[in-house]
């Protein structure tokens, strides 16, 4: 693979959930390294699309690309090693623990016979540490709290140890200080190469945090930049249906922006 190439890629993408169209000629890519946001007003299709990024979702037309090969010449555990996907809607056992939870990250790599290795368990206790977690190790996901429960499942998605990392609302759940957490994980892993995408709500968050925005509305790729170029444009504000501005703040390296009705 060309290191200019994307890790992955969606060509004009189309895909139904029941026999509706939910996303229509999307195209988007993600490189190594980077930090992408994707916003959109609820039922944009954010969900649609990074399910279809990681292989859940089939396309209508168009089609998925990782590393350069098309979904259907992947075989499953491989493309779990490759890309991994972290939802806010992941649901597990109430009385598996949290270091089994995590440790299900690994089963990419392990496979159903192979027995758990000491690469495996760097893997699990990095995640566990990467997301200061260690302390509810032995705690039964029922205890937890939602945000508790919602950093359990970043770290398994951390110890798959993938190339790409998508997220659907990963945020979700969080206080502010678990959120700041989450998001120097999330620049701690693409630091070392990863591509990662999230589906992110909080406008100033994810301009805050990203390189890149993609806004998604009616299914469709409206507009796509950098978070400050997207928020100020016309599509941001049609596709939320408010007045977007964005406010200089001497020592901060990105505009704070306030949202009024249109």
């Amino acid at each position: 693979m060309n290191a200019a190439e994307p890790l992955v890629e969606a060509r004009e993408i189309c895909v139904k959930r029941g026999r509706s169209e939910v996303l229509h000629d999307v195209s988007l890519s993600l490189h190594a390294g980077e930090a992408v946001a994707l916003v959109g007003p609820n039922a944009a299709g954010k969900s649609t699309l990074v399910r279809s990024l990681a292989g859940l979702l089939p396309t209508t037309r168009g089609r998925v690309l990782v590393r350069g090969r098309p979904l259907r010449e992947w075989e499953r555990g491989a493309l779990a090693r490759a890309v991994a996907l972290v939802t806010s809607e992941e649901e597990a056992p109430a009385t598996l623990t949290v270091e089994d939870r995590v440790a299900l990250g690994r089963y990419p790599h392990s496979g159903p016979f192979r027995p758990f290795t000491a690469e495996d368990r760097a893997a699990v206790a990095q995640a566990l540490r990467q997301t200061s977690i260690e302390r509810l190790a032995r705690r039964a996901l029922g205890t937890l709290s939602a945000g508790e429960r919602q950093l359990a499942t970043l770290a398994r998605g951390l110890a798959q140890e993938p190339q790409a990392l998508l997220l659907d609302e990963p945020s979700a759940h969080l206080d502010v200080g678990h959120q700041l957490r989450l998001f120097q994980v999330l620049d701690e892993v693409r630091a070392h190469g990863v591509a990662v995408l999230a589906v992110i709500h909080d406008l100033q968050r994810a301009a805050a945090w990203a390189g890149r925005m993609v806004l998604v509305a009616g299914g469709r790729v409206a507009a796509e930049g950098t978070p400050h170029a997207v928020l100020a444009g016309e599509a941001a504000a049609r596709a939320f249906e408010v007045a977007i501005r964005g406010h200089a703040v001497p020592g901060l390296a990105h505009p704070l922006y306030s949202f009024d009705e249109a």
